[in-house]
């Protein structure tokens, strides 16, 4: 019985034309399809024999391991011949030389065929045209690694120039930036921008931020948040094409920070993050840091850098670097968790610690305390803002820590501040302060108030709106807070908020 159409045992397609296999062959080139594996199993097929493909050193890239003379596969991997035909056991073998891309004779990879008849013209030709479009997959894929490798290269370096400016090391990072982006850092300040989107999506967030601020900013995948983006833009123009890119993007937010010197890079990126907290609520989806009152500016100016720079008089004895790299350890690590710190900066969770911990001995204070972390930070921030005294002209003398307190406008502004507190009837004041005095510690705080833990985190929560402050998350607004408590007399002032309090206070080596 006749078999129909379309039924029946299939015979191996006929290959009687150049043309036929030529088009085939062509078409594994295809984007969607084009890989050696695929090149191979189709001249398996086409030849009716089995391949394998293995570089130079002969590790299988593709197809089957096939067994042939040592020494003549030698002579192929090393260039000494481009190919060889040979019988072994009972089989015809093939062996083609694809050439690396570098310099040289050596073969970059062994295209080996083998089939129990003999290859005829035709059988040859297929195997030497397929390790030629082999070369071109094999030479696409090092291109590929080639880039992926530079893009790894370039995006350490970025970081490496990000890290450097978070230490306040701008003349190496000008330096390091220098060889890549000539004049990228050439002015004295900038604005720090953080663009959140999703994890998944940060690669091609990162590569449009590039696009759009053309070479003219620093963008930098944040080590410390797998869906930001860090953008340092010493010019204008970047922030307002940055703010058209997240318009553009759902689920994509952006935060600024006011222009600040180079040397206050990681002050600006904490303006940046708070900045990002309000453009999560915003309708553009973006927010530059508010220029709010600050209380450190309602001190007297002179006496608040006398009072910084007696705090940190301790730390003049240690060489510059270690001494500039401390301060913007402890900056960044009062600010974030020392997870977070240390990923920014690119050094170990146990070296922000550690650090710290330095510091903390060398001003002889306690930044377990909520209080004296706030007054440190008060202290390095001041300096941070107007540079240290010229060594040995630090005053021996000035004011304490609560003489700064005792200051009128300062009282005022925490007085209003912690106002708008008083007409909830849930006393979330009472809850705020002793949540403050409890060390930020909802648990030890809900006992001092007779509460449950949720309770004094949903007050204070429910706090953070009324205060236009976030509490819970940490950093400038709560130490904002915390001052707030200490000028109004809510909290009294730390006994040892800094070496700065006392007249006395002692230079430790």
């Amino acid at each position: 019985m006749a078999a129909r159409a379309g039924e029946g045992t299939h015979a191996p397609p006929p290959y009687d034309t150049a043309a036929t296999w030529a088009e085939e062959l062509l078409d594994q080139l295809r984007p969607a399809v084009r890989h050696p594996r695929r090149v191979i199993a189709w001249l398996a097929r086409t030849v009716h024999a089995t391949a394998g493909l293995e570089d130079a050193d002969g590790r299988l890239l593709a197809g089957d391991r096939l067994p042939a003379d040592t020494a003549v596969r030698a002579d192929v991997a090393t260039g000494r011949i481009s190919a060889a035909a040979l019988e072994d056991g009972g089989r015809h073998v093939h062996l083609v030389g694809i050439r690396h891309p570098g310099p040289g004779r050596a073969a970059g990879a062994v295209l080996t065929v083998a089939r129990p008849e003999p290859f005829d013209r035709r059988a040859a030709e297929i195997v030497h045209r397929t390790a030629g479009v082999l070369g071109l997959l094999l030479r696409e894929g090092e291109l590929a690694r080639s880039a992926r490798r530079l893009r790894r290269a370039s995006a350490d370096l970025r970081l490496a120039i990000l890290q450097l400016l978070m230490v306040e090391d701008v003349v190496s990072a000008r330096r390091v930036a220098a060889g890549l982006w000539p004049g990228l850092l050439e002015q004295d300040t900038a604005r720090v921008y953080v663009v959140e989107g999703t994890p998944a999506g940060r690669d091609a967030l990162a590569e449009e931020c590039a696009d759009v601020t053309e070479g003219r900013a620093l963008v930098v995948r944040c080590p410390a948040m797998d869906g930001h983006v860090i953008v340092v833009s010493p010019a204008s123009a970047p922030g307002e094409r940055l703010r058209t890119l997240v318009a553009d993007r759902p689920d994509t937010y952006l935060g600024g920070s006011l222009h600040q010197r180079l040397a206050r890079t990681a002050t600006a990126y904490g303006q940046a993050v708070s900045a990002l907290a309000v453009a999560r609520f915003s309708p553009g989806r973006s927010a530059v840091y508010a220029e709010r009152t600050h209380p450190e500016r309602l001190l007297d100016p002179a006496a608040l850098r006398t009072w910084s720079a007696r705090t940190l008089r301790p730390l003049d004895t240690l060489p510059h670097h270690t001494r500039a790299e401390l301060l913007a350890t402890t900056r960044l690590g009062l600010d974030f968790t020392a997870v977070s710190a240390a990923k920014v900066l690119g050094v170990s969770r146990n070296t922000v610690r550690a650090r710290m911990d330095r510091l903390q001995t060398l001003l002889d204070t306690d930044l377990t305390d909520l209080t004296t972390r706030t007054a440190v930070r008060l202290a390095l921030l001041t300096e941070a803002a107007h540079g240290p005294y010229a060594p040995g002209t630090t005053p021996h003398t000035g004011p304490r820590f609560t003489d700064l307190l005792d200051s009128a406008a300062l009282r005022d502004w925490a007085r209003d501040l912690l106002g708008r507190l008083d007409g909830d009837g849930r006393d979330l004041r009472a809850t705020l302060s002793a949540w403050i005095a409890a060390g930020a510690n909802a648990e030890r705080a809900a006992k001092q108030r007779g509460v449950h833990a949720q309770t004094v985190r949903e007050h204070v929560r429910a706090a953070e709106p009324v205060l236009e402050r976030q509490l819970l998350a940490g950093g400038s607004d709560l130490y904002e807070v915390v001052l707030a408590h200490l000028a109004d007399g809510t909290l009294a002032a730390p006994e040892a908020a800094a070496n700065g309090d006392q007249a006395d206070a002692p230079v430790h080596g």
